[in-house]
């Protein structure tokens, strides 16, 4: 039965159908074994900060805790106090500035970003430094190194707290806060400053974490594909099998109608 030429034709089209499902499954088992392939970034070579993000857009994946450094001046008043800000497991407050790159940003000269100037525990002392930084002459240039962190998604205040707390560092809050923003471009995240403001403690900003994981739902769909092929082959092998019976069935009807 297996060797007439009808049957030999559907086996030859089971195992192309098994070589596609075959290949599919390899695909996908190629795709959970990239996702697990640990990608060096030099995010510790302290880099331009243009040629690591530029502003408007997204960031690239590739920005994300890059030591960056950039020439311009802080906007005295434009500070703002995030809280609930945890550093080195203590929960305490941040001070964010509002800094203009200046002419050695090249074609990003007065862009804007956000810089976190540093960590405090106590709110009072909070407030207290960001007079302090309120009071410093504007214009002053000065060479900022740090930590190049994305924007975060701003939060609603929980009930019964201060509706105009900021806990998040969200860039699209900021710039309606800054009085002295005129909507010129903006950075889509801001600066964790490797040297503190006086009166804070700089902000544990460690190195980002290398995450290389196997993609397990990949290799579920692979295992799926090959089961696939393989249903392929068996039921080449079913049809044979159930037209061999039927022609057993009709011999053995022919042979005790004959007798």
């Amino acid at each position: 039965m297996m060797f007439r030429p009808r049957w030999i034709l559907a086996l030859l089209l089971a195992l192309a159908v098994a070589a596609g499902f075959a290949a599919l499954g390899h695909w996908q088992l190629e795709r959970a074994v990239a996702s697990g392939v640990v990608v060096e970034r030099s995010t510790e070579t302290v880099k331009p900060l243009d040629e690591v993000v530029t502003p408007g857009g997204a960031p690239r994946d590739s920005a994300t805790g890059q030591l960056v450094t950039v020439d311009g001046s802080y906007v005295p008043g434009d500070e703002q106090l995030i809280s609930d800000r945890s550093n080195d497991g203590t929960s305490g407050y941040w001070i964010v500035s509002h800094f203009i790159v200046g002419a050695g940003g090249g074609s990003s000269a007065g862009a804007s970003i956000a810089v976190a100037r540093g960590w405090v525990a106590d709110e009072a002392a909070a407030r207290s430094t960001m007079g302090s930084l309120a009071a410093v002459p504007a214009n002053q240039v000065i060479t900022l190194a740090g930590r190049f962190l994305p924007t975060e998604a701003p939060v609603v205040p929980a009930d019964g707290r201060d509706p105009h707390s900021m806990t998040t560092v969200s860039t699209a809050a900021l710039i309606n806060l800054w009085a002295g923003f005129d909507g010129t471009a903006v950075y889509p995240g801001y600066i964790v400053d490797g040297a503190a403001a006086s009166g804070l403690t700089a902000i544990d900003s460690p190195a980002p974490l290398t995450d290389a994981s196997l993609n397990w739902l990949n290799i579920f769909y692979a295992v799926e594909w090959v089961v696939f092929a393989g249903f392929a082959v068996f039921l080449w092998y079913r049809l044979v099998r159930d037209a061999w019976e039927r022609e057993e069935e009709l011999r053995e009807e022919a042979a005790i109608s004959a007798g």
